[in-house]
């Protein structure tokens, strides 16, 4: 009897204890299923509430998007400008 041939194809995920953002093999998804941004994620969430226990590479880094820019977006477009 011949051995059944098996692929190399691994899952591996991944779940921040901190705010529940998942990795699956080494990707940042948001829980919508979109891609995520790790530098989004570290100015929206991870810079602000996370802690000791956050994994997010990126916790500390400045940049991506933030609470403070989302704000100043809306905020152009309630006055009729064009944020972008």
């Amino acid at each position: 009897m011949s051995e059944k041939e098996v692929s190399g194809l691994s899952l591996k995920r991944v779940e921040c204890e901190t705010c529940g953002a998942v990795w699956i093999n080494g990707q940042h998804y948001w829980q919508t299923g979109y891609k995520g941004n790790e530098l989004d994620l570290a100015g929206l969430v991870c810079n602000n509430h996370g802690n000791a226990k956050c994994i997010n590479p990126q916790k500390g880094a400045e940049g991506g998007d933030t609470w403070e820019k989302r704000l100043e977006y809306i905020t152009k477009l309630t006055e009729g400008n064009d944020a972008y």
